[in-house]
This record gives structure tokens, sequence and C-alpha cells, in this order.
């Protein structure tokens, strides 16, 4: 046997190549470089500067897309709820106005302030909170995330929030928050059982949530639309929780979580004999297909934030912040 191939030759090679290694990550970490295993180390998700251009660059990518009534120019900036919603609004703009939007106003986002949590593991995300000048005296809120090193950051949800409405989150001496993983038992709902949780509780009620405008308002809402002269209307709410789909969670400082998540609904209306369902706008009619004979089934995707309360925490209710859905198709028959 050679003596280049012995287990002495072997071993110096090893050590060379473990010296070589760690002269080039400590050569990466001098010039700002630093390459981690996103599995395992606990970071910050991003920089607050690389937050800021993230913001910049979706921004710039939606008014474009607003613009044109085209949904391939922001399609790498949008995903999860958002780009449901962003992709079948473009798309009904589009069939009703083929050379763009006759009333684009471009959407400014001022003094903007982020909330970046430190986490090991994909996906990584961060929280942005803006002044807009769509929207009324409401906030953007708008959440970031990015899959892999190399990847755009896109944004997942979107919803509007009164201005000091969210709780307090929890942040270390530095200023990073702390995520909460989708199955904490210290929540009165882990994370990853609220879209459950809340579909159900549109479904059948119960004590899961506190009052307000998205929980027992809109059931009674919606149980009086059910029925009307000549036109009943079925609801169907599904939990979406896993992919692009999946919550996201900050602790805050009351030891709750503050819960970004997503559901989906079908609402589907029938009309009497003798009847026909309600002319629909032209919107909707976009995104329908088939022929709108006796009955319209809609789908929307809706994205909420909620604050989940520590478990054992006053009443244990869920309360929903915001809500913000978006029709994503129709089926006529």
């Amino acid at each position: 046997m050679s003596r280049d191939r012995g287990p002495r030759r072997l071993r110096r090679l090893d050590r060379r190549t473990l010296i070589a290694a760690s002269l080039t990550a400590l050569s990466m970490t001098a010039s700002g470089c630093v390459v981690v295993h996103g599995e395992r180390e606990v970071l910050p998700s991003s920089t607050r500067a690389e937050a800021a251009k993230a913001l910049e660059q979706f921004l710039v990518a939606y008014n474009k897309a607003d613009k044109a009534y085209d949904s391939s120019l922001d399609a790498d900036h949008v995903t999860g709820a958002l780009g449901d919603i962003d992709a079948a609004r473009l798309k009904a703009g589009h069939a009703n106005n083929p050379d763009g939007n006759p009333a684009h106003t471009p959407l400014k986002l001022t003094d903007a302030t982020y909330t970046i949590p430190k986490k090991a593991g994909w996906p990584r995300w961060f929280v942005a909170e803006a002044k807009g000048n769509k929207g009324g005296n409401l906030h953007w809120l708008l959440v970031f995330t990015r899959d892999g090193l190399g990847r755009p950051w896109q944004v997942a949800y979107l919803t509007l929030v009164t201005p000091g409405a969210l709780p307090k989150v929890e942040k270390d001496a530095d200023g990073w928050a702390e995520a909460v993983p989708a199955n904490s038992t210290e929540l009165a709902v882990a994370p990853g059982e609220l879209s459950k949780t809340y579909a159900t509780y549109l479904k059948s009620g119960g004590k899961s949530f506190a009052a307000g405008p998205y929980t027992d308002q809109w059931r009674a809402q919606r149980k009086k639309q059910s029925r009307r002269p000549g036109l009943a209307t079925q609801y169907i709410d599904e939990p979406l929780t896993s992919g692009d789909y999946a919550p996201l969670a900050l602790r805050t400082t009351d030891g709750g979580a503050l819960v970004f998540f997503t559901t989906r609904r079908y609402e589907k209306q029938t009309a009497a004999a003798g009847t026909s369902i309600p002319q629909p706008n032209a919107s909707v009619k976009a995104l329908t297909t088939g022929e709108i004979k006796q009955s319209l089934t809609m789908e929307f995707v809706s994205n909420g934030v909620a604050l989940d309360p520590k478990q054992g925490a006053g009443d244990g209710q869920v309360s929903m912040l915001s809500r913000l859905e978006g029709l994503t198709s129709a089926q006529g028959s």
C-alpha cells in the first residue's frame, strides 16, 4: 500500500482540511459574511436594514403589478394567503381592464417599524407595521417570510390594524423578539391549532374566542344572511395550516402570543325555484367558471391576527384583532 494513502497521511490531510475550513469561516466572519446552519442556530431572522430593503422591494413590485394588473410582476414578493388574494385580485382586474388599472394610485408606506424574532430553522420571518396612504387611519401590518438562503423575502400575511391596537411584543436587550413554536402548550390554543379552532368556532360557536366583529358579530351576520326570501346561503370554513399557510407567532410581554394564521371559506348561494341568483359584480364574474343558473359557490382566503393568551390567564379567550379576506375563485351551476 502506498505511504501516501496510509492512515497517518489521511489524518494529516483531515487536520489540514479542518484548519483550512476554520480559517475560511474566520475569514468570512471578519468580512461580514457569515454562513450558519439555519436549521440549528438561533439568530435574528434578518437585520433591520435587510427588513427595510425587503419592504421597499415589495412596494416596488406590488405597485407595478397593481398598475398593470399583472400578477407576474409581484409573484416573487408574495406568498401564502396574501399570494392567493393578490393573484385573484389582479386576475379579475386584468379581465375587466386588459390595459391596466385606470384607478391606480401607488401604495406608499411610511414610518415603518420592524419586529424581528430570533429563531432557529426556516422559515425566517419578521413583521413590519407602517402608515399607508390607503386604508384611512389604519396601519398596514405585513409579515415577511423567507424559506432559505438566497431566497427572496415574500409577504405571506397582510392585515390592517388600528394604531396602538397590537399588544406589546416581548424583546430581549438587543431588541429582538421571540418566535413561539406552532406546537406550544403554553397558550390557550397552540398556534398550529388556531386556524382549526377558528373554523370550528365559526360553524358551532363556543367560548374559544372573545366577542368582536370577527367572531360573534360575524356569526350573527352570517346567520341573518343565510335565509333571505328566495335565496339560501351556506357557509363552510376550513383551516389552512401547512407550507406557506403555516401560522407564525410572537411572544407578547404578558406571556401570550400574537398569532398570524389563515383560513379558507366557501359561501354557496342557492336560488329558490322560480328565482335567480343576485347579479354578481364584475370582479366575481371574472373569477367564476361555469354558468350561474341556480347556485354560485365562492371561495375566499382569509388571513387574520389574534392575541392568544397564556394558558390559564383570564378567561382564556382568544381575541381576534384583525382579519382580511379576498375572493379567490367562484363556480356557477
